[in-house]
């Protein structure tokens, strides 16, 4: 029982944000800019096993469009195949994944459901996923004609924004 009961316990607390502060604080960082340096990291992680590629190799750009969003992500090396490989697959599987109402890699990566996958979930049949294949990876286009999937859509794209701290505009 003990060998199942101290593997729970090392995830409960090195997932919990007070886990955070069992440690020193490297000098000059103010607390809040090292919390956010740490959820950085475990984001990247995270990202890294769901995506299949290393997050700091690639560029991603969630761009918001009337008609729904662009989720776009490229390699920064033009010559990195086996990173734009994996991405092209990601968004290849993201597309499938999504039109089927499936939002597991974004939850594995943020470690929460984002913002506007049970509406894109319940609303699956009026948005269409396609996948372009580009130079240096791959985008997602996710239209619809329904208000409410728009609503999601946009919902889900400003959370990816701001967790990815992509500067990209949210409107």
């Amino acid at each position: 029982m003990l060998k199942y009961l101290l593997p729970v316990a090392c995830l409960l607390v090195n997932t919990h944000p007070r886990a955070f502060a069992q440690h020193n604080m490297p000098a000059g960082l103010s607390h809040d800019r090292h919390v956010a340096q740490l959820k950085e990291a475990a984001l990247k992680e995270r990202g890294r096993r769901a995506m299949g590629f290393d997050q700091d190799r690639t560029t991603h750009h969630f761009i918001v469009r009337p008609e729904g969003g662009i989720i776009s992500v490229e390699v920064n090396d033009p010559t990195d195949d086996t990173n734009r490989n994996a991405v092209r697959t990601h968004l290849e599987r993201i597309a499938a994944d999504f039109a089927a109402g499936r939002f597991d890699s974004p939850f594995a990566t943020h470690g929460e459901e984002p913002p506007g996958t049970s509406a894109m979930r319940a609303l699956r049949r009026s948005i269409r996923y396609v996948v372009e294949r580009t130079a240096g990876g791959a985008r997602v286009r996710m239209r619809s004609t329904n208000d409410a999937a728009i609503a999601a859509i946009h919902a889900f794209l400003a959370y990816q924004i701001r967790e990815h701290q992509t500067g990209d505009p949210l409107r």
